[in-house]
C-alpha cells in the first residue's frame, strides 16, 4: 500500500470515528503513521483529501458489489430472488464506523461544493451498477429505475446504521419499487 493510500484509508477511519468535523491533520497523520509534512505533501487541502478518499471508497465498493452481481448473474436469478440476495448483501455489510464514513462524506459534499464532483462520480458508479443488474434481470427501463434503487438501498443502509439494526425489509422494498415501475 502506498503512503498516499495509507493516508486516504486513515482519513476514512477518522471520518467514520469522529465525523468530518473531527477530521484534523494530526488525527489523520497519527492514524496513518505519517508526519504532518508527509500528509500535506500528498494533499494540499482537506477538500482534496476528502475527494480522493471518497473516490477510493467508491472504487472499492463498486468493485465489491460488481463481484456480487457477476456471481449471481450467472445463476439466472428472478427479480424476486435478486431482491432477497440484495437484502442478504446489505445484512452482511460492515456495521460500524467504517460504514459511517461514506455517509459523512456525502453530507459534507452537500456543504462543500469542492466535494460534489466526487460525490456525483460515486453515485454515478452506483447507478451504473444498478443499471447493469436491473438489465441482467430483464427489468424494463433500467436507467429510469437505477437512481431510485440506489436511493432506496442507501436510505435503508442509513436507517440500519441510525437505528442500530434491522428495520424495513430491503427485498420487500425493492420488489415494491420494481413492480410499481414495470
Amino acid at each position: 500500500m502506498t503512503t498516499r493510500e495509507t493516508i486516504l484509508r486513515a482519513a476514512l477511519k477518522v471520518v467514520g470515528e469522529h465525523g468530518v468535523g473531527g477530521l484534523t491533520n494530526r488525527r489523520i497523520g497519527t492514524a496513518a503513521g505519517v508526519s504532518l509534512g508527509t500528509l500535506t505533501y500528498h494533499f494540499s487541502s482537506q477538500t482534496a483529501l476528502l475527494r480522493e478518499a471518497m473516490l477510493l471508497f467508491v472504487e472499492e465498493e463498486t468493485a465489491k458489489l460488481a463481484g456480487f452481481a457477476d456471481a449471481y448473474r450467472e445463476q439466472g436469478l428472478s427479480i424476486e430472488q435478486a431482491a432477497v440476495v440484495v437484502e442478504h448483501v446489505i445484512e452482511q455489510l460492515p456495521f460500524g464506523t467504517d460504514e459511517l464514513a461514506p455517509h459523512e462524506l456525502y453530507l459534507q459534499a452537500a456543504r462543500d461544493p469542492g466535494l460534489r464532483e466526487a460525490s456525483e462520480r460515486c453515485f454515478a458508479a452506483y447507478d451504473e451498477l444498478a443499471v447493469t443488474i436491473l438489465n441482467a434481470l430483464g427489468v424494463p427501463s433500467p436507467e429510469r429505475l437505477a437512481g431510485p434503487v440506489v436511493a432506496l438501498i442507501a436510505g435503508l443502509q442509513l436507517r440500519r446504521l441510525a437505528t442500530g439494526g434491522a428495520g424495513v425489509s430491503a427485498a420487500e422494498s425493492l420488489m415494491m419499487l420494481i413492480r410499481g415501475a414495470s
